[in-house]
């Protein structure tokens, strides 16, 4: 089911293929909610529902998710630029931030989708992964989905399914779902050999990496969200630093150089080490909203409950941008230093085999 809306502008990302030790893919909730409240997609005159969570309103908060498909008209006030470095900053934020039409469109082919692989995996959820959800999103982010085809129980943190088997099974079986029935909404689905396998895909609109039981992502989204809203000089820092890798093809972890996850995580690391911190460390200020053995259903409540950061410092979007590349250029110490978000410092490196002959080392 098409939307008949608008084509918007898209430049096709090459996506990266994620090993299995970076669990560098991050994902969304989609857990049968109550029928209550319905919306309709703009564009579409047969839209599927959708349904939100009864989240309690908590103003000043990080938005919830269901503000995230359908936002409040009232939204995080942006810093107020007052030197032409922020302002520029802030104008290619606002320019190129992924939009909400961008993000109903994800998840419209995300809610299809779901319906037809349950044809197969009556069990299974979709969830709807990485920036497009997270808050560092593009308009011409891919979308990343993860299927879930049965939550273990909370005791078992071990993937359910072995990469190497049955997920290359599973995906087999979903690339020809795709490739059949879905074959006039779906173009072009391959299934890619890598050690965390995806089938690759198009809708009418954009790229989608599709994986399997990759479930770390899905915490991993949520505490990335969390740090996107809780301080409003993140997002705009950490999406200009992602275009400027992008522009000298420093951004595609297929071809040696670095993942966006890892920009990101390099652009928290920073904010969590300046002199008077701009982020603190949430994994350790609030362990019970990411304890990593939360059931999947109650993931995304997490960022609802955590309040702003307010820090003392009040350097503006230029001078940490400036103090960005000065800190990684001339005082981290990468032959002896490990980025740790987690612990809201560098930490000494590891010295396994699987660390060594690394240039840049992101916990």
């Amino acid at each position: 089911r098409r939307l008949s809306d608008q084509s918007i502008p898209h430049d096709v990302k090459r996506q990266r293929l994620h090993s299995h030790r970076s669990e560098t893919t991050v994902v969304n909730q989609a857990v049968p909610l109550p029928v209550e409240h319905r919306y309709s997609l703009p564009g579409s005159n047969q839209s599927p529902l959708f349904h939100a969570h009864s989240i309690p309103d908590l103003t000043g908060c990080v938005p919830p998710l269901r503000y995230t498909l359908f936002p409040d008209p009232i939204e995080t006030p942006l810093p107020v630029a007052k030197d032409k470095l922020s302002q520029q900053v802030l104008e290619l934020f606002q320019a190129c931030q992924q939009q909400t039409c961008d993000l109903n469109r994800k998840e419209l082919c995300r809610t299809e989708l779901q319906r037809e692989i349950q044809q197969i995996f009556p069990q299974s959820r979709l969830f709807l992964v990485g920036s497009s959800l997270n808050g560092f999103g593009t308009r011409s982010s891919d979308g990343d989905l993860c299927l879930v085809v049965k939550e273990e129980p909370v005791s078992n943190l071990k993937h359910t399914v072995n990469q190497k088997t049955e997920a290359r099974h599973i995906l087999s079986l979903v690339q020809k779902l795709f490739s059949t029935k879905l074959c006039n909404y779906i173009e072009r689905p391959q299934l890619i050999r890598a050690k965390v396998p995806i089938v690759k895909f198009r809708d009418k609109v954009r790229q989608f990496d599709l994986n399997v039981n990759n479930v770390v992502g899905i915490r991993n989204t949520f505490l990335l969200r969390t740090y996107a809203y809780i301080e409003n000089r993140v997002r705009p820092l950490v999406l200009v630093v992602k275009k400027w890798a992008s522009f000298h093809e420093l951004n595609d972890a297929s071809r040696g150089t670095l993942s966006s996850y890892t920009l990101v995580l390099m652009v928290l690391h920073y904010l969590q080490t300046l002199p008077e911190p701009i982020l603190p460390s949430l994994q350790k200020n609030y362990p019970e909203s990411f304890d990593p053995t939360m059931q999947l259903h109650l993931v995304h409540q997490a960022p609802c409950t955590i309040p702003p950061y307010l820090s003392k410092n009040g350097s503006s979007l230029g001078d940490l941008l400036i103090g960005f590349f000065k800190y990684y250029a001339t005082e981290f110490d990468w032959s002896r230093q490990m980025i740790s978000i987690r612990e809201a410092k560098a930490i000494p490196r590891p010295d396994g085999i699987e660390w060594r002959n690394k240039f840049i080392c992101v916990e």
